[in-house]
């Protein structure tokens, strides 16, 4: 089954929730799993299909599957480094990026979920 991108459930989703938690969520709670670590869990299924939407019209991908675990880990594994071991040391996005541990988790938790959905959902 073709991988539906900007279109794919999962991906339609996280968007809604992101918007959601931005402008109700928040406002709701003062503080907690929607301030810290909601947007930490939908990151990967967010980004992930743009990612390979990009790069299967610019020809760096070369099927129309569903992504593929590499497609899935290396993205956790760079914006994990990124996010939380180097932009914090930096200062470059001041008080914007904090170190923390349990971002990487909700990423990871993220990721997995996103991968068992979408080989579900793209199952033959």
């Amino acid at each position: 089954m073709r991988f539906g991108y900007l279109r794919d459930p999962l991906f339609v989703a996280c968007v809604l929730t992101y918007f959601v938690n931005r402008w109700v969520f928040k406002a709701v709670w003062p503080s907690g799993f929607v301030h810290s670590h909601l947007n930490d869990l939908i990151c990967i299924p967010f980004w992930v299909p743009p990612m390979l939407w990009a790069q299967r019209r610019l020809g760096l991908r070369d099927t129309d599957g569903p992504p593929r675990a590499a497609e899935v880990v290396i993205p956790l594994a760079l914006w994990s480094w990124v996010f939380e071991v180097y932009l914090p040391t930096t200062g470059i996005l001041g008080d914007l990026c904090v170190s923390d541990h349990l971002d990487v988790l909700y990423y990871a938790v993220g990721a997995f979920g996103a991968a068992v959905f979408w080989t579900w959902w793209y199952r033959r």
